[in-house]
């Protein structure tokens, strides 16, 4: 599939999200049967992960970076267990608490980390999770970091629906006046127990969704990072190492990879990066494009940044692409108890 191709796809799944479509179907009907006896014998292999620990990694990072009377910065964590760090031992080795300490020490300020991520959540979670992120008006988040789709995916659950309920989650947290940034559905064709044709109609479905939900964020003024293999080529040529012990939910080093390629767009949202990091560099491959074809080019490469930039072009609104260096997250734990 071509890059317009994919862009024309992209568009008619946030265009259906927006108007309340129907929804798009991903797979022919003749392949249904083949791929839920494919699906069945993945699930056997990998597990479904519910019994899994989920470190709790809420509290205060960069406590020495603390001056009288100046404010944490508020970081919230809102998705599935990805976004919640299912997969590791320790608090220090999620995704929350990497970004919070490396927000910390590229701010020099503390950052208050709380998650209301889910292990197993959908889209459709994330009105749930929102309220729950909104519920003190005294104390709404400076940046809040969502990650989620894969289980829309394997749910079969319709890609304008899944785009609609995250476009209006973004929503509600841009009015309510935090930042955001969301990692788009992960490529789960790179999962080491998917077989063929499986593995090949799961990256298709999870580039387009990943694609639409690009679309449906900028829409609404917050910014993406597309996870694609989770964040780079060494996730398909290293599973072992990238994949945790279910061969499904990252490990340790998974994760740091995947908070290394967000860190730089959450520092962004919160305009701690000199002027001249935001402007495009061709060099890099970044520039403005409609917003539908960066959103397909985005998702054919992991970590890469789509920010709205113009409201309107030619071929509707723009986008810019960006292709951020990645930042090494060192672990770290919270010196403050979890939050209440």
């Amino acid at each position: 599939m071509t890059s317009m191709s994919r862009a024309r796809v992209a568009r008619r799944i946030a265009a259906g999200a927006a108007y309340g479509g129907g929804g798009i179907g991903l797979a022919g009907a003749a392949t249904v049967g083949l791929l839920l006896a494919e699906a069945r014998l993945a699930r056997r292999r990998v597990g479904n992960g519910t019994a899994a620990h989920v470190p709790n990694a809420d509290g205060l990072y960069g406590a020495a970076y603390t001056v009288p009377g100046e404010p944490a910065l508020r970081l919230t964590m809102l998705g599935d267990s990805t976004a919640a760090g299912q997969g590791v031992h320790r608090a220090g080795q999620t995704p929350g608490a990497l970004l919070a300490s490396g927000v910390a020490a590229v701010a020099e300020r503390p950052v208050g980390l709380s998650t209301v991520a889910a292990p197993g959540a959908r889209s459709d979670d994330l009105d749930r999770q929102v309220t729950l992120a909104l519920a003190d008006p005294s104390r709404v988040p400076d940046i809040c970091v969502i990650m989620v789709g894969a289980n829309d995916v394997t749910h079969r659950t319709p890609p304008t629906r899944s785009v609609r309920q995250l476009a209006t989650a973004v929503r509600r947290l841009r009015t309510a006046g935090a930042e955001v940034v969301v990692g788009t559905c992960p490529d789960l064709g790179t999962i080491e127990p998917v077989r063929q044709p499986l593995r090949w109609l799961a990256r298709r479905a999870s580039r387009q969704l990943a694609a639409a939900q690009t679309i449906g964020v900028v829409e609404q003024g917050g910014r993406t990072v597309s996870l694609g293999d989770l964040l780079g080529p060494e996730f398909a040529a290293n599973p072992r190492e990238l994949f945790g012990p279910d061969s499904y939910h990252p490990s340790v080093e998974g994760y740091a990879t995947a908070a290394m390629a967000v860190l730089p767009t959450v520092c962004a949202a919160l305009g701690l990066w000199p002027a001249e990091e935001e402007r495009p560099d061709a060099a890099r491959r970044e520039g403005f494009l409609p917003v539908a074809r960066a959103a397909a080019e985005a998702a054919e490469e992991a970590g890469t940044e789509v920010t709205a930039a113009m409201p309107a072009g030619p071929r509707g609104p723009w986008a810019l692409l960006k292709r951020r260096r990645r930042r090494r997250v060192p672990e770290a734990e919270p010196v403050a108890p979890p939050a209440a």
